[in-house]
């Protein structure tokens, strides 16, 4: 058994940690995390943890904060483990991280000759910082779970969405798979919403400066419909906005799109801005500035998700078992 429950919240989504501590009514451990003028990033806990179960919230995302001060990907990953090696070394029972947006989940594969494989070397850096358990939502490649040494609890914005969209009853809706990769988690939105299912076929075509990737078809009937394109996250847009040009194109209707993590690279707000969209539906794994939250998004919180699941992680009870109830 681990002593009492006990959040530590780094500085890359703080609303979002805040949120599961009201929902779990468990403050959130003082903590000064800041960087020295020479960007060293340091970490010192208010009080002694030793021996409570900690749970650390930390997506590794690109954050953009209200002061106006900026943190990459990297900033928030080496703060994430700053934060845990400090957990340890003041003996904290077990430290979960809790890694809502996990960055560099795009590099899960040697896909061609002299490149890294990154997503594993950050499930070793996490499991190296000391890391005991690791939980995260929507992984772009369900086989980074097997990268980890420790065990892995991945869940979805899935239910939370469907359920969304359930509610909305769109008339003559289509789901999209805006490319042939999200096909299978499209597929999947699609049966749960009782809808048909459209493929965008792209294809990379030769150019002066380089072969890009262009829609060339589309698999499935869009005329007339309104459509739903559906992905895990939307990073520049260049891939929902190039699809949303095609559909109109085929004859769609009003265009809903939906994802689990908006992280909104630039130049994504104006891509998005340029190109009619009825609704942009994503949740609260990645922080959006201000300057991001477009007139036409919907944000979904996953605090209550990641409350309950933190809650059973503690307690000792079946954390699937949610899924199916």
């Amino acid at each position: 058994m681990y002593g009492e429950i006990a959040l530590l919240s780094g500085t890359a989504n703080r609303p979002l940690a805040e949120a599961i501590s009201r929902e779990l009514n468990v403050p959130l451990i003082g903590a000064d995390v800041f960087k020295f003028p020479n960007q060293n990033i340091f970490c010192r806990l208010h009080a002694s943890v030793r021996g409570k179960d900690v749970f650390v919230i930390q997506p590794t995302c690109a954050t953009e904060h209200d002061d106006g001060d900026t943190a990459s990907v990297n900033d928030n990953l080496m703060e994430l483990l700053i934060m845990m090696d400090t957990l340890s070394r003041d003996s904290a029972g077990r430290i979960s991280a809790v890694v809502p947006y996990y960055g560099y989940g795009r590099t899960d594969k040697k896909d061609q000759p002299r490149v890294p494989i990154t997503a594993r070397l950050v499930a070793d850096l996490i499991s190296t910082a000391g890391a005991n358990r690791f939980l995260t939502l929507d992984l772009h490649a369900g086989q980074i779970q097997g990268f980890f040494s420790i065990p892995v609890d991945e869940l979805t914005a899935f239910h939370m969405l469907s359920d969304y969209f359930r509610a909305k009853a769109i008339p003559d809706a289509v789901v999209i798979a805006a490319d042939i990769g999200a096909t299978k988690r499209a597929r999947n939105f699609a049966a749960a919403l009782e809808m048909p299912l459209a493929i965008i076929e792209k294809r990379r075509v030769q150019r002066p400066d380089g072969s890009r990737a262009k829609a060339l078809n589309v698999i499935g009937e869009v005329e007339g419909k309104n459509v739903i394109i559906f992905d895990d996250e939307i990073d520049t847009a260049g891939t929902v906005t190039q699809a949303i040009v095609f559909l109109r194109a085929a004859g769609a209707n009003l265009v809903y799109v939906c994802a689990t993590h908006p992280c909104f690279s630039d130049p994504a707000p104006e891509r998005l801005s340029s190109v009619e969209i009825e609704e942009i539906v994503v949740t609260d794994t990645v922080p959006l500035p201000p300057r991001k939250l477009l007139p036409n998004i919907t944000v979904l919180s996953v605090a209550p998700l990641l409350a309950e699941v933190i809650r059973r992680i503690h307690l000792g009870i079946s954390v699937g078992a949610l899924f199916n109830e």
